[in-house]
């Protein structure tokens, strides 16, 4: 196991800088997700650590060493791509094994290393098979196991299961939080899947452009975002956010200088006749999204079209009601997208604090 401590790292190709001096320490035993959209330089930073790119500056220390000029089979670390790179004329046997002779590790030693790999995987019944014979997620443990054998530091997974169907997406999600307790190896994951990254990390990292825009865990990076870029890309549907200028005329009582404002689409109550101590607007219910125990609309009216989440029976399209978020569930952003936190409202001689602190 190995802590890994990310200092000023820059990566620049040419005249585009795809990461942007990254400060970052992963936690010895951590399961870490880098998650951000496609081009964000959450890859790149995976195979900087791996030791497959060379960072443009700074430094990257896996455990206790500095391994800028460490080759990658000597940085302690194993890596699994989406692709699983397996031989195709191997057995499942002979993939696990064929690292592990490369090392020239002695035969009984290897046998030992491949049963007790495989059955923590799950492997057993396919050791004399070819790989064209199982399925994606069977290819996807080969894989795994084949990295498990190099007993490694640090296991880094690039989108590994983005080759899966939904199905067995979430199958494998399962299966990776418990190998993760299993090994108790620090697993770096990346991912451009939201879900994913909520759902196994102990610890999110979100990038965009390079920059790292909030490293947190999971619920913190949900209910406290840093910046408006967080607050809409952590959430399924993602974070109602507008223009303070759409809708101040249903905030008259507050008077800062606000950028954005954002609610989510859980936190709104929709009622014909909402009242209370919140931000209250009249709405036209456009689309209804009905799953089961909850159902999803979207409203509209002069400020734009938002998201609602609720649980109560689904009420009929072209409706005619009234959205409310109370205050306490306000999130405010200035012009530049950058949290605000602490802000006072003053409804009816009470002054409420919202917006976190």
């Amino acid at each position: 196991m190995a802590q890994i401590i990310l200092k000023n790292v820059k990566k620049q190709f040419n005249d585009e800088v795809v990461v942007k001096n990254i400060n970052l320490t992963i936690q010895d035993g951590s399961f870490t997700v880098l998650v951000g959209p496609s081009g964000c330089g959450k890859s790149t930073t995976l195979r900087m650590i791996a030791g497959l790119e060379k960072q443009s500056s700074g430094e990257i220390w896996i455990g206790n060493r500095c391994v800028n000029d460490v080759p990658p089979g000597k940085r302690g670390v194993a890596m699994v791509f989406q692709n699983y790179a397996l031989y195709p004329t191997m057995t499942v046997r002979d993939n696990i094994e064929f690292g592990l002779k490369n090392k020239k590790v002695p035969k009984k030693e290897r046998e030992a290393l491949i049963e007790d790999i495989s059955e923590i995987v799950g492997l057993e019944q396919y050791l004399n098979k070819k790989p064209s014979t199982l399925s994606g997620g069977q290819r996807q443990r080969v894989a795994l196991a084949r990295a498990m054998v190099k007993k490694p530091d640090v296991f880094i997974l690039d989108e590994p299961l983005s080759n899966l169907d939904a199905k067995l997406r979430g199958q494998m999600r399962s299966e990776l939080i418990q190998l993760h307790k299993r090994l108790g190896t620090t697993f770096i994951y990346v991912t451009h899947d939201q879900v994913e990254a909520m759902s196994m990390g102990d610890e999110i990292v979100i990038l965009d452009k390079g920059v790292i825009q909030q490293a947190d865990s999971p619920l913190n990076v949900y209910h406290d975002p840093n910046n408006k870029f967080t607050a809409e890309f952590i959430g399924t549907p993602a974070m109602n956010v507008v223009e303070f200028e759409k809708v101040k005329v249903f905030l008259p009582e507050l008077h800062e200088a606000i950028g954005y404002v954002g609610f989510r689409p859980e936190q709104v109550i929709l009622d014909s006749e909402a009242y209370g101590k919140g931000m209250m607007m009249p709405c036209k219910i456009i689309t209804r999204e009905t799953l089961g125990a909850e159902t999803i609309y979207q409203v509209e009216n002069e400020a734009g079209v938002f998201n609602v989440k609720t649980y109560l029976a689904p009420i009929e399209e072209a409706s005619k009601s009234i959205i409310k978020v109370p205050y306490e569930h306000l999130y405010f952003f200035n012009e530049k997208g950058e949290r605000m936190r602490g802000i006072s409202i003053m409804n009816k001689s009470e002054d409420f604090v919202v917006g976190g602190v």
